[in-house]
């Protein structure tokens, strides 16, 4: 008796055992949990992908037959570069840089149709077909003269045609423009010229106002002349005699200062009698 009342026990035991383990293994079968920023497309085993998006929370599924697939609907970016053509045959080569996000709605097309790298599979392609066919409407300079009406073209045609595969763009932006070496070379060129050009400018410039300068020495040296021919005229030779005077004090005042002249005073013999080289005759 006592023997058949444990296996009893003991087979009530593991029922309640297995049963709790069950239960506890139960949630991870029919169960699934979803994140902020994600959403959830089911696939129906039997009839395809539904039409209703799971937010964030706890759902139900059934085991095998409902197969979730989770989606990130934060903004994510994204670096696109290529090398093209300008309307003047020069080659740039643009960096464009995108903010995206799966429109929440349409989350059931793209996985129908595009799949779980959406991304990969649309926004490199329509991102250098747009910047292709931008750019080649402009010439080299006028992408940098107008570059924001360039990158606002860019960015319009991208949200369009994002749009038609249920991709929400937030922001498209130009980060880098890079010209060919033909065209730095040429603008490096054009530097060169326009500074010679402006150097030429400030030299005509300076030549003006030296001509201009001499003129006004000249009449200044005219007037001078009229003016002492007028003096003249009126007082006689009695300013000659004094800019003579002035001229020889000034011519003195030099000699003096010179170390290679002596000053010999008129009338006496300062010299040695060498000529003979005998003593003068008393």
């Amino acid at each position: 008796m006592a023997a058949s009342s444990a296996d009893k026990v003991l087979t009530a035991v593991s029922r309640v055992g297995l049963g709790l383990g069950g239960l506890a293994v139960l949630p991870s079968f029919c169960l699934f949990d979803v994140d902020g920023g994600q959403r959830a497309v089911v696939l129906n085993m039997l009839t395809g992908v539904e039409d209703k998006v799971r937010g964030e929370g706890t759902h139900f599924k059934v085991p095998w037959l409902l197969q979730p697939k989770l989606y990130d609907i934060r903004l994510r970016p994204k670096l696109i570069q290529t090398t093209t053509g300008t309307k003047d045959l020069q080659m740039v080569t643009i960096h464009v840089r995108m903010l995206f996000k799966p429109d929440v709605p349409g989350l059931p097309t793209i996985h129908k149709t595009l799949g779980e790298d959406y991304d990969e599979r649309v926004l490199p392609s329509i991102a250098n077909e747009v910047m292709k066919a931008t750019i080649a409407q402009y010439n080299a300079e006028q992408l940098l003269t107008h570059r924001e009406h360039v990158s606002k073209e860019i960015r319009e045609a991208i949200v369009q045609r994002a749009s038609q595969f249920n991709i929400l763009m937030d922001d498209v932006s130009i980060t880098h423009l890079t010209y060919g070496k033909e065209f730095a070379r040429a603008i490096e060129e054009k530097q060169v010229a326009e500074q010679d050009a402006e150097r030429q400018k400030f030299i005509v410039a300076a030549s003006e106002q030296e001509r201009q300068a001499t003129v006004i020495r000249s009449e200044g040296e005219a007037e001078a002349a009229k003016m002492i021919s007028e003096a003249l005229k009126e007082h006689g030779s009695g300013l000659i005699e004094v800019r003579r005077i002035d001229a020889a004090k000034d011519i003195a005042e030099a000699l003096s200062k010179s170390p290679n002249v002596m000053y010999l005073p008129q009338g006496q013999q300062m010299l040695l009698n060498v000529a003979g080289g005998g003593r003068p005759q008393q």
